[in-house]
């Protein structure tokens, strides 16, 4: 039975994720830091649930002392930010990046000394619509999930010759709980922008993980899951 690891994967994305590669019959483990009410909810459902901050060193080699290899790395745990530049501390910069960025690192550091011994995996990085566009007010997460498209290609191309695949996928405007703070007029105004006519959800991205876990040659890529949103 294959091993997946989804980090922040209890809620949102990351649970659609989760509970996709469950249905497929793998072996599913989920981190996440601090919601131990959807913890709670989907271990009952049959995922393995462990708590860390993705941030944190110490944290992530627990995890996956605790864990073992995995097959497949889900980078889903992410933090957002919503600021004009000039009122975004250095603190909160610093934060974000080492979970949206940090995180990704330490955790594909980890599993990719279990892939490359077993030369095969794969790693998916779970961006942004804005890593691939910008947003305004989301300078900073933007940059994050920018490095991750970046992060994605340069490591692709480190380990493919391992046999370790690593891809990426970046989400619109997805109906989660990181979107409750848009307003019911902004989310309409959002919806006008979509071509496709609605938001997505969770288990439109966890589809795009799914193919590629699916089909074995494919590496480096970006998929967007926008309904069109960042057509230009």
């Amino acid at each position: 039975m294959k091993t997946v690891l989804v980090t922040g994967g209890v809620r949102g994305i990351g649970a659609a994720i989760a509970l996709a590669f469950l249905n497929k019959g793998y072996r599913v483990c989920a981190s996440y830091s601090k919601d131990e009410d959807s913890a709670q909810k989907i271990a009952a459902k049959g995922v393995e649930v462990f708590r860390a901050d993705v941030a944190k060193e110490e944290d992530v080699t627990a995890l996956f002392a605790k864990i073992g290899n995995v097959d497949v790395l889900v980078n889903n745990a992410g933090v957002a930010l919503v600021k004009q530049i000039q009122d975004v501390s250095y603190a909160e910069f610093n934060r974000l990046m080492s979970v949206n960025v940090g995180g990704a690192f330490l955790c594909s550091r980890e599993a990719a000394k279990g892939m490359i011994d077993k030369r095969s995996g794969l790693i998916v990085n779970i961006s942004s619509v804005w890593g691939e566009v910008g947003g305004s007010c989301e300078s900073v997460y933007s940059a994050s999930k920018s490095a991750l498209i970046g992060f994605t290609k340069a490591l692709a191309k480190e380990l493919g010759w391992s046999g370790v695949r690593v891809n990426c996928v970046s989400p619109g405007v997805i109906d989660t709980a990181m979107n409750a703070r848009f307003s019911e007029a902004e989310m309409q105004a959002l919806k006008e922008e979509i071509p496709m006519g609605r938001l997505g959800d969770g288990e439109d991205v966890a589809k795009a993980v799914l193919y590629l876990e699916e089909n074995d040659y494919v590496t480096g890529v970006d998929i967007p899951v926008n309904g069109g949103f960042s057509i230009a």
